[in-house]
């Protein structure tokens, strides 16, 4: 198996770093390693264990640490399963099967069997929105809601953005932290997260593989309500196109367009709250 990491000593400082940043979760939490038959599966297990689950994926070449600031409202009502991506640069395995392959949705299954979960409601943003999207057309019994932020697979991606971004990683930190500008868009990156971005990024080999692109007739299988957030302004997915897509074909969807957000999205907390309190009430 290929390394994700550039160098053995590249991971360890990006795993001290992920590390350090678990430390200050804000609530109580269980942070669990567990087997998959894609090898371990790092999860961070938040709020009342009688609480209805409510499973997250960060995006590419992040975490699970992208939902430290939303954590502590989801927990006051959910019991939240936060899980690192196999692949991406967390503390699960560095597996990364063909994304053609149902092998995502079976490694999910693992994770939904070990924690007991017979449903759950999803939330993903970018990567993590297409593996959601996977997984609630594969095994639709298992998914109760979806929330997609920048969802990945419904609309192209922008290949001639993904070409300079790789161009400007060759100029060290000045052109990674380029970038990620470009990446974010319209939304400016606070400092904290775009230095631990860069680092990551400057040990880290993000996935090359193109990412499939949903058929309508997969997105007009999700039956169950679907929360989609995008930005108008969105410069790493065709944001248009993937709003166009989901209104002919989703049959109950709950849009939020931000005309002049990009793809690096303003917090969700709050609406992504609301929206799965009234799956709830």
């Amino acid at each position: 198996m290929a390394s994700i990491y550039k160098s053995e000593e590249g991971r360890a400082i990006v795993e001290r770093q992920y590390r350090a940043t678990l430390q200050r979760w804000p609530v109580p939490n269980r942070q669990l390693t567990i087997p998959t038959r894609e090898g371990d599966t790092f999860v961070i297990v938040s709020g009342e264990a009688n609480a209805i689950p409510v499973v997250l994926f960060h995006g590419s070449g992040t975490n699970s640490a992208v939902w430290i600031r939303d954590i502590a409202q989801w927990a006051q009502t959910f019991r939240v399963y936060a899980i690192d991506m196999i692949g991406e640069p967390g503390l699960s395995a560095p597996s990364r099967p063909s994304l053609q392959s149902d092998a995502h949705a079976s490694w999910l299954d693992d994770v939904w069997n070990h924690f007991a979960i017979a449903r759950a409601h999803v939330v993903g943003m970018s990567l993590g929105g297409w593996l959601a999207l996977d997984y609630a057309i594969r095994r639709p019994d298992r998914v109760a809601s979806l929330s997609l932020l920048s969802p990945s697979g419904i609309g192209e991606q922008n290949r001639l953005l993904l070409v300079k971004v790789g161009l400007l990683k060759m100029l060290g930190r000045w052109g990674l932290r380029r970038s990620l500008r470009l990446v974010a868009g319209r939304t400016s990156v606070p400092r904290e997260m775009a230095d631990a971005l860069t680092t990551r990024f400057q040990h880290f080999r993000p996935r090359m593989e193109r990412l499939p692109i949903r058929t309508d007739q997969e997105l007009a299988s999700l039956t169950m309500p679907v929360q989609l957030i995008v930005g108008g302004k969105d410069t790493l997915i065709r944001s248009a196109e993937t709003r166009a897509r989901m209104e002919q074909c989703a049959p109950n969807l709950h849009l939020t367009y931000l005309e002049n957000e990009g793809h690096l999205l303003p917090r969700q907390t709050a609406a992504i709250s609301d929206f799965l309190k009234t799956m709830v009430a």
